[in-house]
């Protein structure tokens, strides 16, 4: 009787099997999507493996991240992924360098030159398979599909990849304004890649020849080709194997191949698979309703908070316009001069939002008397600015000042607003009739709008269905408030457990307001929320999440029966306001019908930032350019020029470094980043007075940052220390003597200041980077620890530093010119605020000032905040 070797991994969303002989020969794969039904499909697949070997014998190990709990049920051998990938890699590759695996929720990378190190993700799955799955849905396209769209993409553009929900807030006005879908489906693929090098790599270069593997690397091309782009990598260094997607398997199979264990037939396996019963951990809560009574009082209750209607079709007399153009969806709504509810519309924008308010509105201009006239209109939201400039839209309003009026007009007296969107969650304290604080989910969006719409299409449900079903679930299912992605860990596990999809639907709108309280509100306890609390976005309408709501804050809430149209509402009552100001622009019914639109992208070269711009072409001649960061990108000539202390100050440092010593002792490299936007004159007088010519690493822009991203060891830590570590990777390539990045606990004091120390990060960054930066040694990065406040303290530290250039005794001289040359610096920038401030004075104009740190002045980070 023959005996093999059987390697099982079990996935988060596949099961892969392999049968070898003692040669490590594969006789046997299959790569199969389990949907939750795990046990069922490791049995099938032992089933077709007893029937290909009748007469066979295997040793056998079981991997994979869903494997563990079945495995020892089953009383398999389990071995854990990253080791069982590993001993793949050295029996097949051993040339292998690096290795990348990416799977439905698992990511990982093995680093086998240089000392083996293994690493996965953790608390989030951002950047994996079914983060991709998440993304084609959110395109309304298969992921075959979206994988042939990437390759004809001509451009790429930053989406975020740490969270698949906020993911969707960088797509979705990409979509709402016109990118294509070829470039929007490169740059998903795009942002897996940044996820794995920033999250999974941090800091250690990946290089050499690379072994990808797991099923997305096998069967999608655009995410090949974005790894190989990125990773720079030749033909021959980026290797795919033909087993990738069973390659785990592989290795669980060489692992049994080593072991002791007896040999069993497929049909002994497969007996011990269907009698395994593994334990649950499933945790329930307590039902929302308990009674249909108990519900229709819940209903009635909420039912006082309610619009009157008028009729569109007889309805005489001005009407107002609000539209909510968000991120997923779009809102309209029409009301009389006294707030009647005349037209009102929720529905996805489907990623074109333009096309769904012009038809929204067609479809009002046909329906409505002659006599009703539309005085002034408004729109707020993600897509505010296309939709003022396409359909002539009277005015634009803030979102959140929008919100705020939509609740006062049901409750005067509200204190708190808590609107659960599509992506976001926004809280606003309210204090004395005007918005006092307000908090936004920040890096996760998992208690969000679409986080539960994703779990219903998923499970095959509308939004709608799904919503209704949990609310009188008997048995909840405790799911916490964890990633979205991982969430489906958490949902596959209690169907296996037995939990209905009622239970599973009710567990997940609490999931939503335990996000909500305690990861953005975070609140200590109810009394902070207020006594007047209204609740709003389409979320709400939910009635299981807004039960959930209640309850976990003891208390009752208002929720307007229009909880999804509250920004349309406030825009339409924004745009009563303002009805006075001037004859309505908007959009005729005639030009609306012969309303068209076209869009293309280009590169503007207006500046050295070369902004990536999608223009939008309209039927009537008007257009609307988005992608560009002043106002030259969208083709607008300034009638004048206002003056801009930021621009002044940008440039004068850069300015400064241009005049050079005749004969250079040596050159110093400066990376422009952080407090050196402050301290540049000082040091480089000090430089320059000894002698030193002086070469900094020059602008920022997004290229910098990816040019130093393979040694950025934090995912966590702020942009502006990443984008360090391409500027020193530039001052690298121009090859100077040194680079000079001093560790300062302490700024400068200033006076009538309680403290000068500076944040962590500024302080201690160098030295990080020397310890995370293989091409920095001793000779060519010094980062000594010195205190600007000491005079004597860094005179006695730059003397040693600088010892082998015979400066010693000059030392004291420069630093005296380079304090004179800081001081005469802030001096200018006083001097020219105050010509500023005189000159705004002259010409009546406003003046903001803005406060931030020293390197906001990097347009890199600033975003063109002092050009808005």
């Amino acid at each position: 009787m023959k005996i093999y070797a059987l390697g099982i991994d079990v996935g988060s969303t596949t099961v892969k099997t392999v049968v070898c002989d003692e040669d490590g020969k594969i006789l046997h794969s299959a790569y199969q999507r389990h949907f939750s039904k795990v046990k069922e499909t490791v049995t099938e697949q032992l089933r077709s493996i007893q029937n290909q070997f009748p007469d066979a014998q295997f040793r056998s190990a079981m991997t994979g991240s869903a494997g563990l709990g079945l495995a020892n049920a089953a009383n398999i051998n389990f071995v854990q992924e990253v080791h069982a990938a590993f001993l793949a890699v050295k029996t097949c590759y051993p040339e292998a360098d690096t290795v990348i695996e990416l799977g439905g929720e698992d990511a990982k990378i093995i680093f086998l030159t240089g000392g083996v190190e293994q690493r996965m993700n953790g608390s989030c799955a951002g950047g994996t398979g079914a983060f991709i799955d998440q993304m084609a849905t959110l395109l309304g396209i298969t992921v075959q599909e979206l994988d042939e769209a990437s390759l004809r993409a001509t451009r790429t553009y930053p989406i975020a990849s740490r969270c698949g929900v906020f993911a969707k807030s960088d797509i979705q006005p990409l979509l709402n304004q016109g990118a294509a879908r070829e470039d929007v489906a490169f740059s998903i693929f795009r942002a897996v890649v940044d996820q794995t090098v920033a999250g999974l790599a941090q800091g250690r270069e990946i290089k050499g020849n690379v072994l990808f593997l797991g099923g997305p690397l096998s069967f999608q091309k655009g995410l090949r080709k974005a790894f190989v782009e990125t990773l720079g990598l030749s033909e021959e260094q980026a290797i795919f194997p033909e087993q990738a997607p069973v390659f785990v398997a592989l290795g669980s199979a060489l692992y049994a191949e080593k072991s002791k264990d007896s040999p069993k037939t497929a049909g002994a396996l497969l007996e011990k698979v269907v009698n395994a019963h593994a334990a649950s951990d499933v945790i329930t809560g307590e039902a929302l309703f308990h009674s249909k009574e108990e519900y229709a009082t819940f209903i009635e209750r909420h039912k006082r908070c309610d619009l009157e209607f008028a009729d569109l079709h007889t309805y005489e007399g001005d009407a107002y316009l609000g539209i909510d153009s968000g991120s997923t969806t779009t809102k309209l709504v029409l009301i009389t001069e006294d707030g009647k509810l005349l037209y009102s519309h929720y529905a996805s924008n489907e990623g074109q939002p333009l096309d769904r308010i012009a038809s929204k509105l067609k479809q009002i201009y046909h329906d409505k008397n002659p006599k009703l006239n539309i005085r002034s209109s408004a729109v707020t939201g993600y897509g505010e600015d296309l939709i003022k400039a396409g359909l002539s839209v009277d005015f634009g309003i803030v979102e959140t000042v929008a919100h705020f009026k939509a609740a006062s007009f049901f409750c005067p007296d509200v204190d708190f607003i808590i609107d659960i969107g599509g992506q976001d969650i926004k809280c606003f304290k309210i204090k004395n009739g005007a918005i006092d604080s307000i908090m936004l989910n920040e890096a996760c969006s998992s208690g969000c709008g679409s986080f539960i719409q994703t779990f219903a299409m998923a499970l095959g449900y509308d939004i709608a269905e799904f919503s209704q079903m949990g609310l009188f679930a008997k048995h909840p299912v405790e799911l916490g408030s964890r990633c979205t992605v991982f969430m489906n860990s958490s949902v596959k596990q209690a169907q296996k457990d037995g939990a209905t999809v009622e239970d599973i639907s009710a567990g997940l709108s609490s999931s939503i307001i335990k996000n909500a309280i305690y990861k953005v509100i975070r609140a200590r306890s109810v009394d902070e929320l207020g006594k007047n609390i209204v609740v709003q976005g389409g979320t709400f309408l939910n009635d299981a999440v807004l039960r959930c709501f209640e309850r976990e804050i003891g208390r009752d809430v208002i929720r307007p029966a229009i909880s999804g149209l509250m920004g349309a509402f406030g825009a339409a009552l924004y745009a009563k306001e303002m009805a006075d100001e001037h004859e309505s622009t908007l959009i005729s019914p005639e030009a609306l019908e012969n309303f068209s639109y076209t869009s293309k992208d280009l590169r503007c070269g207006g500046c050295t930032a070369n902004c990536q711009l999608n223009i939008i072409k309209f039927s009537d001649g008007g257009r609307f350019v988005s992608g560009n960061r002043c106002e030259k990108g969208a083709g607008i000539k300034r009638k004048t020029e206002v003056p801009d202390l930021y621009t002044y100050k940008y440039d004068s440092l850069f300015q400064l470094v241009k005049q050079q010593p005749a004969n250079k002792r040596a050159v110093v490299g400066i990376p422009m980043v952080l407090n050196y936007y402050e301290l540049l004159p000082f040091w480089y007088t000090f430089f320059t007075k000894l002698g030193f010519g002086v070469e900094i690493s020059g602008e920022s822009d997004r290229k910098v940052y990816y040019k130093g991203q393979h040694t950025i060891p934090s995912d966590t830590v702020c942009y502006p220390a990443k984008i360090a570590h391409g500027h020193i990777e530039i001052l690298l390539e121009k090859n100077v003597d040194f680079i000079f990045w001093p560790c300062m606990t302490f700024n400068l004091q200033e006076p009538d200041t309680d403290n000068h120390f500076n944040c962590p990060v500024v302080a201690y960054y160098p030295e990080l980077m020397k310890a995370n930066h293989s091409g920095l040694n001793e000779n060519n990065f010094l980062y000594p620890y010195l205190d600007l406040n000491s005079k004597k303290h860094v005179v006695k530290v730059m003397k040693k530093l600088l010892a082998k250039y015979n400066v010693g005794g000059q030392i004291a001289g420069a630093l005296d010119s380079a304090y004179q040359a800081l001081d005469d610096y802030h001096k200018d920038v006083a001097k020219k605020a105050e010509e500023l401030i005189a000159q705004a004075r002259a010409e009546g104009r406003k003046i903001i000032v803005i406060a931030g740190r020293p390197y906001h002045l990097d347009k890199e980070i600033n975003h063109g905040i002092h050009k808005l």
